[in-house]
C-alpha cells in the first residue's frame, strides 16, 4: 500500500492506467465537459471543502477532477469495498485528490477511510449509500457546523435521509440528486439495466436467452433489469410487494409472483429493492440446482448470505466473483461478487454516457448548496427543474437533437383558462 495524509492506495505506479481510462470516459460525458469548463473559469468551488463517498471508479473520477477544477479541496473514500478501481484511484491521489480506498478493504478499513476523508471538514458531502451522511451524524458531530449541505446519489440513501429527516435527526440540508427526473429516468433504468446485465454475463459467461430471470423490485432500477432481460431473450418473472407496481409489471409484459412461486422456477435472480432478506431461507430451500444470484442495490442485504452459508455443507469460490454453495441435497446455488452491486463489484458500472448527466447534476447539486444553503433548512429537497432541464438540452445537442420550443401563442394558451370547447 502507497499511504500518506493524503492519500492511502494499492499502489501509486498504476496511476498512468487509471489516466487512460480516466480519460476515455470523459470524451462521452460532454455534459460533465461543459460543466467542467464553466468552473475552470469561474472557479465557484474556491476555499471550499468537498467529501465524497463514492464508487471510485474512472467516471466518478472525472465528478471529481471537476469539482477541483472548480476550486475546491476534494477529498475522496469508497462507498463500496468492491467497486473500487486501484489504478483510478492512483490516478485520482497523482492528480491531487485526497482519495482513501483500496479494492476489497475490509469493513473496518472502509469506514477508518471514510474519517480521513472527513477529516478535512468538509462544507459539503456528496454521498452514495448515505454512510457518509450517516457517520457525520453518529461518530463525527463536530463536523456538522461546518457542513453546508450533502447531495444523495441513489435510492438506498434517499430513503435512509428521508427516514433521517422523519425522526428529526438530520442537521444540515440534503439534495436528493437521485429523485431528479435526470437521474432515476436514466440511470436507474438505463444504466443499471445495461450493468447489471454486464456484470452478471461477463461474470458466468452464460446465455440469457430461454432462461427464467427473476427480478425482485420494480422501481426504476427493477424495470430496466427487466427490460435488458427481456431484450436477451428471457421469460422474466417479478416479484413486488406494491400492487400498482405488480400490476405495472403484468402490463409491460412480465409474469407477477410471489418470492415462494418464483423461487421454484427462477434460473436468474436479481435483487433491486434496496431492503434486506429478500431472499431467504425458505426460499432457498425450495430452489433449483445451478441458479445464478445478483444483487444490483446498494448494500450486500437483499440476498441473505447468512442464511446461505447456514444452509450449505460446503462452500467454494468456483471462479473470480461465483461463490458456490453446496446443499446437503447436493445442491448447487451461486452467488455473484458476495452479494454486492454486480455491476461495479464484477463489472465497470453505468456506462459513461449515463453517468454524464447523473454526476452532473452532483456537480450542479454541490454548486446549488454553496449558493444557497443559507435559506435551506435541514431538509431532503429535489434539485429545482431547470437544472434538471439544462442537463437535458446540453445532452440532446451533444447527440446532435433539436427539438421544438412553444410559441408565444402556444405559451399564453396554457397560461390561460378562458378558452373551451
Amino acid at each position: 500500500m502507497d499511504c500518506t495524509k493524503d492519500y492511502c492506495v494499492k499502489d501509486l505506479s498504476l496511476a498512468p492506467s487509471g489516466e487512460k481510462k480516466i480519460d476515455w470516459v470523459s470524451r462521452f460525458m460532454p455534459v460533465l465537459q461543459n460543466i467542467r469548463k464553466d468552473f475552470e473559469e469561474k472557479k465557484p468551488f474556491k476555499g471550499i471543502r468537498i467529501a465524497t463517498t463514492l464508487h471510485l471508479e474512472m467516471k466518478t473520477a472525472f465528478l471529481l477532477l471537476t469539482l477541483k477544477a472548480g476550486g475546491a479541496e476534494v477529498s475522496a473514500a469508497a462507498s463500496n469495498p468492491l467497486s473500487t478501481q486501484d489504478d483510478v484511484v492512483a490516478a485520482l491521489a497523482k492528480a491531487g485528490v485526497k482519495v482513501y480506498a483500496i479494492r476489497g478493504e475490509s469493513r473496518e478499513e472502509y469506514y477508518e477511510n471514510m474519517h480521513r476523508a472527513l477529516d478535512i471538514r468538509p462544507n459539503i458531502i456528496i454521498d452514495d449509500g448515505a454512510d457518509m451522511i450517516s457517520t457525520v451524524m453518529k461518530e463525527r458531530k463536530e463536523l456538522i457546523d461546518g457542513i453546508w449541505g450533502a447531495s444523495e446519489e441513489t435510492t438506498t440513501g434517499v430513503i435512509r435521509l428521508r427516514a433521517m429527516e422523519k425522526d428529526g435527526v438530520l442537521k444540515f440540508p440534503i439534495i436528493a440528486v437521485n429523485d431528479s427526473y435526470t437521474k432515476y429516468l436514466f440511470d436507474n433504468r438505463y444504466g443499471t439495466g445495461q450493468s447489471t446485465w454486464d456484470g452478471i454475463i461477463r461474470t458466468t459467461n452464460l446465455l440469457v436467452a430461454g432462461k427464467n430471470v427473476v427480478v425482485v423490485g420494480y422501481g426504476w432500477c427493477g424495470r430496466g433489469i427487466a427490460m435488458r432481460a427481456k431484450g436477451l431473450g428471457a421469460t422474466v418473472i417479478v416479484v413486488e410487494v406494491d400492487p400498482i407496481r405488480a400490476l405495472e409489471a403484468r402490463m409491460d409484459g412480465f409474469l407477477v409472483m410471489n418470492m415462494m412461486e418464483a423461487a421454484k422456477v427462477g434460473d436468474i435472480f436479481v435483487t433491486s429493492t434496496g431492503d434486506i432478506n429478500c431472499i431467504r431461507k425458505e426460499h432457498f430451500e425450495v430452489m433449483k440446482d445451478g441458479v445464478i444470484m445478483a444483487n444490483a442495490g446498494h448494500f450486500d442485504v437483499e440476498i441473505s448470505k447468512p442464511d446461505l452459508e447456514a444452509l450449505a455443507v460446503e462452500v467454494n469460490d468456483v471462479r473470480p466473483n461465483i461463490r458456490e454453495y453446496k446443499m446437503a441435497d447436493g445442491r448447487r446455488l451461486y452467488l455473484l461478487a458476495d452479494g454486492r452491486l454486480v455491476n461495479l463489484a464484477a463489472a465497470d458500472g453505468h456506462p459513461a454516457e449515463i453517468m454524464d448527466m447523473s454526476f452532473a447534476l452532483q456537480a450542479k447539486a454541490a454548486e446549488y448548496i454553496k449558493d444557497n444553503h443559507e435559506r435551506l433548512e435541514p431538509k431532503v429537497y429535489v434539485l429545482p427543474r431547470e437544472i434538471d432541464e439544462m442537463v437535458a438540452r446540453i445532452k440532446l445537442a451533444a447527440m446532435g437533437i433539436k427539438i421544438d420550443e412553444l410559441t408565444e401563442e402556444q405559451r399564453k394558451y396554457l397560461e390561460s383558462w378562458e378558452h373551451g370547447t
